[in-house]
């Protein structure tokens, strides 16, 4: 086997506005942001909720964000962490796995090339010190019906533990509020095949959002980078920065929330509502209270316009071991 790691496919550049512990300081932004209207986050008091119980839902683990959609929870999440260890836990898999033209099964070495990026690879999976949850809007879970079909194909493939890779994994749907009643519809009690139940209890859960504010997040936001569907993931250029349109408002919006995040006001309410759920008790979780409630790195003066590389995720890996 071999002990070099494969490169990583080539993925949407996305500009990372904090400095994560160890990592490169931020690009300048310039003039990015210029002609930008600044931001409205009206939506704030629903995205503190929604992301308080994703943090004590998930029970502490580190957090992967499935595309685009939870942006602004992410967002949020590194300023709030900004200095912190748990920063370090904020990953992404860019990725929009929607029905596309042509079959994913032809794309499957490539796929497995973006989750072993995140790691997510069935060896990284099965050594990891910590779980990890997949975060993402919730229609009808056809995405996470797909990611999962994906992992468990190749857990399958590799021969790695599966009794260790499946306490690993916690899946989390953030879906549209709805009036709760013995006939409501949740959509993890309809994984394709049923596979919500080869997971343990409350590995796969859900939190409601305002519809509103979930149609506004997968609808409607100006986004840092285009949609990452399958027919992209072999551009050659994907990789480089994005100059849409929408940047300029997307950059504001994602400063806006990441230095929202970074003020005391933000955490604490964070805090408050990991304190009203259930798990609150549990000793990652009571950590991540922890991490929130420390005090916030010193940042350079406002005249330094500084903003983004990408934020290095920790990722526990195996001594640079290449997955299969």
């Amino acid at each position: 086997m071999s002990t070099v790691p494969p490169e990583p496919p080539p993925q949407p550049y996305r500009w990372a506005l904090t400095h994560a512990p160890g990592g490169p300081p931020p690009d300048r932004l310039g003039s990015l942001t210029e002609g930008a209207e600044r931001p409205r986050l009206w939506y704030l008091p629903e995205l503190l909720d929604c992301t308080g119980k994703v943090l004590a839902r998930s029970r502490g683990a580190d957090l992967c964000f499935v595309g685009r959609s939870l942006d602004s929870m992410y967002d949020l999440l590194t300023g709030a962490f900004e200095g912190s260890p748990r920063e370090g836990g904020l990953l992404r898999l860019p990725l929009s796995l929607r029905p596309d033209r042509g079959e994913i099964p032809a794309r499957t070495a490539r796929l497995r090339g973006h989750l072993a990026a995140a790691g997510l690879a069935p060896c990284d999976l099965a050594r990891r010190t910590h779980p990890v949850a997949l975060v993402d809007l919730v229609a009808g879970g056809g995405t996470y019906d797909t990611l999962y079909g994906a992992l468990a194909e190749w857990v399958r493939e590799s021969r790695e533990p599966w009794s260790a890779i499946r306490r690993k994994l916690i899946f989390v749907g953030v879906t549209a509020r709805e009036r709760t009643s013995p006939h409501t519809w949740r959509w993890q009690q309809h994984t394709e095949d049923g596979w919500a139940r080869a997971l343990p209890a409350g590995h796969v859960v859900g939190v409601s959002l305002h519809p509103w504010v979930w149609s506004h997040f997968g609808n409607h936001q100006a986004k840092l980078q285009p949609s990452f569907p399958p027919r992209r993931w072999f551009d050659a250029h994907a990789a480089e920065p994005w100059h849409g349109p929408d940047l300029a408002a997307a950059l504001a919006e994602s400063l806006a929330l990441v230095e929202a995040g970074r003020g005391r006001r933000v955490r604490e309410a964070l805090v408050r509502v990991i304190g009203r759920e259930p798990g609150f008790a549990d000793r990652e979780v009571r950590a991540l209270i922890t991490a929130l409630r420390r005090r916030p790195p010193s940042r350079p003066r406002s005249g330094s316009r500084r903003s983004a590389g990408r934020v290095r995720g920790r990722v526990d890996r195996p001594g640079g071991v290449a997955c299969r």
